[in-house]
Parts: structure tokens; C-alpha cells; sequence
């Protein structure tokens, strides 16, 4: 059975990470720590003498570290060497942080890492991945780095520009394919052992590294792709971890228990230092014997759901072509707002029967809704968004029309408040739908939030966050409190909705009356 040996690397906390070594260790497994040498004294002498007595835990030679430094790295191989001399029956070293805790039970671990022979570690092509979103690449490697970004700034930025002014680039080594990733892996022994052999045979690729910018992002990545087979690496991390759309590490508190167990990972981070119930159950959690996980992986989707809901196209001033521009006071524009697209779009096939006013579907939701060649500023969603008044203009155009009908979601409250503020006269008719648990479900799988394989369980806990967006949408569209708002219902009757239907297509009442009896209109 795999018996783990943590690397840990920490600079506070010194009762946290007595916990996390005595959790950790108690059901067999190892720990080497390496207490940063920047952080006081006397709480390094508080963990080292709490786990004095205690076989199963280690302690590497310590120094200073610094982020986006090699110390990192350093630091890593010293706590990596201590595991090694220190514990022979150890067959898998897991890198860890002070913040991070195991999110599934020891048990589950091991048999885990015993299902497959490989080492787990993101490996992605540094040149030709997409792993780097902003900022430096080709920089960090050719150039060298002495000095902390964050410390020594001046020096940092001043060095660069003095090596870049002198053409003073440098050689990746030869037989290197650089690649990059995650910095949380875990590794076979021989994987370990053949590292520190190439770290004590290979001083060009150590001297190279030294100065390079993050390696800790860029080294391990590198040498584990270049000694192992790709057929024995999972380009992946076993420690679950979320990023903020500012580059921020999402934290964890109590609340996310359920979340994380049902992950497909081993670790997680980071855990809030204020989460003691969390951080107590997840101990107790991994002594545990016979623990059961219902594996939904939803967890980044669901943030990502919840956090990015309604930025696509979203801005905060106008354009400077659009100052003063208008769709035309002499012009309507009628919004039909619906969550459940497919009502909309039949209601708009009724309405092209009974009526001549042009009808277009969810122009600013779907690429492929059907738009004439406009010189290409229909093309993609991003232009649509962007010169969005200048689209409508065109369209009112091509129809040779005033009036014109468009479908939005109720997550477009941007446009529908760009529109509603027009100088055109802006009509809106929201269609309120009932929403049962098999179209939430359906809707969960349409937005990536669960899969075909997603358990019933975990399904069932999504349904009240999905259909509480739902309504959050149309309450802050009640709350804008636009003109000329209209509402028809699902569980209304057809002479009900006739007549808001009457007032926002201005038709007659019969013509309403039929576009409301509609006997298929809001079928799922």
C-alpha cells in the first residue's frame, strides 16, 4: 500500500501546523518540514518540540524564502532530501502548504495513489500553452533574476531593462523542454530519487534555474517531463485550488465542507485560518475508515458560476463613437426577456404569423442566431457586445423598419439597461416560466455546472443555488424599475397575458388573444 511522505513548506501558524502533522502522520504516513528561515524563532522551537516525539515527522535544513525566488525550490529539495535519508518505506512525496488540509479520507488516499502507477503533476508546453494568462513569459527564462519582485522592486525591473538594452538574452538549455504548472504535486520514490540525482549531475540546467523568474512553477515540471515517459505522468494536481479573475487564490471556510468532499482531489487549499469547524472535521475526516464519496467535481464551475455570472460583454462607460448616439427617437424596440430561450423563440414564431414587426433571437447570447452580413460587425459576440447600439442601427436598417423585436436573458441586465435609458422608445416583456427540477437539472448540465455522471445527491444540492439565481435575475429586473415593462405568466391565464401581449406588440385584441393561446408556448 503507498505510504506518503508530505513535503511541507510553511512560515506561520505554528498550531495549525502542529495539527496538520499530527493529523497527517497519525494513520502512518510521513511529513518533512521546512519552517521558512524569515519567520521567528521561537515558532519554529514550538513546532519542533511538540513533534520532538513523534518517528514519523522530520525536519529539513532551513532558509530564507521569497516568492517568484529559486529558495522555493530550494527549500523544497532540502525538505525532499531529509524525507528521502529519513523514511525508506516512504513510496510517494506530496508537496504541500500550511494552508492546505486532505479532503478525503487517508484510506481513500492510499488506495487512490495505488490505483496507478505515475507521478501527478501539471507538465504543459511553456511555449505553446495558454497556462500563463498575463504578463511575462519568454522573459522569466531568457533573462536573469537576482533580486525580489516584491522586496527589490527597483533593483528587480532596473536589472531587466539593463539585460534587455544590452541584448544580454541567455540559452535554455539544449535538452530541456521547458514546462510549467501547478507547484502542488505528488511523486513516485524513483521519480524523487532520479530528481536529486539530476539535480547533483546537472549543474548547467541548477545554474539556469537559479535565476530564472518562479521556477518553482517551471522546474519540477521541467525535469520530472524530461527524466519520466509521458505515459507514466497525469498532468494533473491532486490538491483542489480555485482562482479569483484577479490571479487571487479563492479562500475556503466552513461552510465549503460538503463542496470539497465531493471534489475529485486528494488536498485542498486554501483553508481559512478562522475555519476551526472545517479544519475539525476535515482532521477527523481523514483517520476515518469506510468514508464513501460521491465525486461531482463541480466545485470551479459552480464559482465560476456564481462569481462571473453576467460579465460577458459588460462595461461601464460608453464608447467614444457612442456618446450622444442613439437608436432613433422615431424608433421601437420591443425586448422580450425569458430564462427559458426555447418559449421565447416560439413566441416569436407566433408573433412573425400574426404581425409584420421583424423578429431576431438571442443576438447578444448566441453566436449562431441568424443575422445578416452587416460588414462583419455581427461576426462574433464580442463585436456584438461592443458596438452594440451601432448593430441595432444597422438592423433597423436592413429591415427598413422602426420597429424591431430581439430576445435577451434575464442576465443582460447591462443591456437591458443600456436600451431601456434609449432615446428610442424601449418596450420590455418578461415571460415568467415555472421551472421544474428536471429543466434545473438540464439547465445545471447546458451551463458545465454538473455532467451526465453528476449523482442525484449532488444534483439535488445545486437546484436551490440555480434556482435562486434564477429568481436574483428577474428581482433585479423588477428593481430597475424600467418604463414600458410588461409581464405575461406561465400560470396565467391566456386572457391575462393577452393583454399585456396587446399593449407591448400594440395589436388588437384578437390577434393578442391568439398569440396567447399558443397551446405549446411554454412546453419543456
Amino acid at each position: 500500500m503507498a505510504k506518503i511522505a508530505f513535503i511541507l513548506l510553511c512560515h506561520k501558524d505554528p498550531d495549525a501546523i502542529i495539527k496538520q502533522a499530527q493529523s497527517l502522520t497519525a494513520v502512518g504516513d510521513y511529513m518533512a518540514i521546512h519552517f521558512d528561515a524569515r519567520a521567528p524563532r521561537a515558532d519554529f522551537n514550538k513546532i519542533k518540540q511538540a513533534l520532538a516525539d513523534n518517528p514519523n515527522v522530520t525536519f529539513a535544513k532551513r532558509i530564507k524564502c521569497g516568492w517568484g525566488e529559486w529558495s522555493l525550490v530550494q527549500a523544497s529539495l532540502n525538505a525532499i532530501e531529509a524525507a528521502v535519508d529519513r523514511f525508506p518505506r516512504a513510496t510517494h512525496f506530496y508537496m504541500l502548504s500550511g494552508d492546505c488540509m486532505a479532503i478525503k479520507s487517508a484510506e481513500y488516499a492510499h488506495e487512490f495513489l495505488d490505483r496507478r502507477d505515475c507521478d501527478y503533476i501539471e507538465s504543459f508546453d511553456y511555449f505553446q500553452s495558454d497556462w500563463i494568462k498575463t504578463g511575462w513569459k519568454e522573459e522569466r527564462l531568457i533573462y536573469r533574476h537576482w533580486f525580489n519582485e516584491r522586496q527589490q522592486k527597483r533593483r528587480f525591473y532596473a536589472m531587466f531593462e539593463v539585460q534587455k538594452w544590452l541584448g544580454l538574452k541567455r540559452a535554455i538549455p539544449e535538452d530541456l523542454e521547458i514546462m510549467i504548472g501547478s507547484q502542488w504535486w505528488c511523486l513516485r520514490r524513483r521519480t524523487i530519487e532520479w530528481i536529486l540525482d539530476f539535480t547533483r549531475r546537472r549543474r548547467d540546467v541548477m545554474r539556469f534555474f537559479r535565476t530564472t523568474w518562479i521556477p518553482d512553477e517551471t522546474f519540477f515540471q521541467t525535469v520530472v517531463r524530461h527524466l519520466v515517459p509521458g505515459y507514466e505522468i497525469d498532468s494533473r494536481t491532486l490538491t483542489f485550488l480555485m482562482f479569483s479573475d484577479y490571479g487571487m487564490p479563492v479562500t475556503l471556510y466552513n461552510d465549503h465542507y460538503d463542496l470539497l468532499l465531493s471534489q475529485d482531489f486528494l488536498f485542498a487549499r486554501k483553508i481559512s485560518p478562522a475555519a476551526t469547524e472545517l479544519r475539525r472535521r476535515l482532521g477527523v475526516l481523514y483517520a476515518s475508515e469506510g468514508a464513501r464519496f460521491q465525486i461531482s467535481n463541480e466545485g470551479r464551475s459552480l464559482y465560476k458560476f456564481l462569481t462571473e455570472k453576467g460579465r460577458i460583454g459588460r462595461r461601464f462607460a460608453p464608447r467614444f463613437w457612442e456618446k450622444e448616439s442613439s437608436l432613433g427617437r422615431e424608433r421601437e424596440l420591443l425586448i422580450v426577456i425569458c430564462k427559458k430561450w426555447h418559449v421565447a423563440k416560439r413566441l416569436l414564431d407566433r408573433v412573425r404569423q400574426m404581425t409584420n414587426i421583424p423578429c431576431i433571437e438571442y443576438l447578444f447570447n448566441e453566436q449562431d442566431c441568424p443575422l445578416p452580413d452587416l460588414g462583419g460587425i455581427q461576426s462574433s459576440m464580442d463585436k456584438r457586445h461592443r458596438h452594440r447600439r451601432a448593430l441595432m442601427r444597422m438592423l433597423y436598417d436592413y429591415y427598413e423598419t422602426d420597429r424591431l423585436i430581439v430576445c435577451m436573458d434575464p442576465a443582460n441586465l447591462d443591456l437591458l439597461e443600456d436600451f431601456g435609458h434609449d432615446r428610442a422608445l424601449t418596450r420590455m416583456l418578461e415571460i415568467e416560466c415555472l421551472f421544474s427540477d428536471d429543466y434545473l437539472i438540464g439547465h445545471s448540465k447546458r451551463v458545465g455546472l454538473a455532467g451526465e455522471r453528476t449523482p442525484r445527491e449532488t444534483l439535488e444540492r445545486l437546484l436551490p443555488t440555480v434556482r435562486n439565481d434564477m429568481l436574483h435575475e428577474s428581482d433585479r429586473i423588477r428593481d430597475a424599475n424600467f418604463d414600458n415593462f410588461l409581464r405575461i405568466r406561465e400560470a396565467d391565464s391566456a386572457e391575462a397575458n393577452a393583454r399585456a401581449l396587446q399593449e407591448f406588440l400594440t395589436i388588437t385584441p384578437e390577434k393578442a388573444l391568439d398569440i396567447a393561446a399558443t397551446d405549446y408556448l411554454y412546453a419543456d
